[in-house]
């Protein structure tokens, strides 16, 4: 349960990426830094932030499998059944081909997949239900540097160059692992927090 003073950070927040800022939020893996999905100069803003290269692809958070066919295609029946039904909500991120017209090329790292995840935690799926559209999830943190696992591991510079800090904590404190489905035999990229 989400207590009142949560409450309103959530919808500070919602208020935020709605009108295209940056935000830096829990999840059950780490803290994310994220923006809308469907806003490109957010998302430019949110690669120049993080000093991220422009060919690595973020990840993107959704809040229900139905979104995440709004940004994916052609996903296979094996991947819905053993992958999605099976970990999300979870520490689980599926690269599934990407809807190019929906999926901003810096997302996908100037490839045809895209990573997708439905994250385990009241806060980003709350933010992302109320928003309507799935946000960017990578970890709050500059490229190359550490991931942040708790509020007090959040780089004081990078917390002032955003537009709001929503409180909280991360469950399993892990990354998630990442598996590509986008060619047979699926590749694990990442082991994470699931054991695949």
């Amino acid at each position: 349960m989400v207590n009142q003073s949560m409450n309103n950070q959530i919808h500070k927040a919602i208020e935020i990426l709605r009108k295209g800022g940056i935000v830096i939020f829990p999840t059950d893996t780490a803290f994310g830094i994220g923006c809308r999905i469907d806003d490109n100069d957010s998302i430019k803003r949110l690669f120049a932030i993080r000093q991220r290269p422009l060919t690595k692809a973020t990840p993107v958070l959704a809040c229900s499998q139905v979104m995440v066919e709004e940004y994916a295609s052609d996903i296979p029946e094996a991947v819905r059944i053993h992958l999605m039904d099976r970990y999300w909500p979870g520490a689980l991120t599926i690269i599934l081909k990407a809807r190019k017209d929906k999926v901003h090329k810096l997302v996908r790292g100037e490839s045809e997949g895209v990573g997708m995840r439905i994250p385990n935690h009241p806060i980003p799926l709350q933010m992302i239900e109320e928003l309507g559209v799935p946000i960017i999830g990578t970890s709050a943190n500059f490229h190359g540097e550490q991931t942040p696992y708790s509020s007090d591991a959040l780089s004081p510079q990078l917390k002032t160059q955003v537009d709001y800090v929503v409180d909280g904590e991360c469950t399993l404190k892990k990354e998630s692992t990442v598996i590509d489905s986008t060619y047979e035999p699926w590749k694990i990229l990442r082991q994470g927090a699931i054991k695949l």
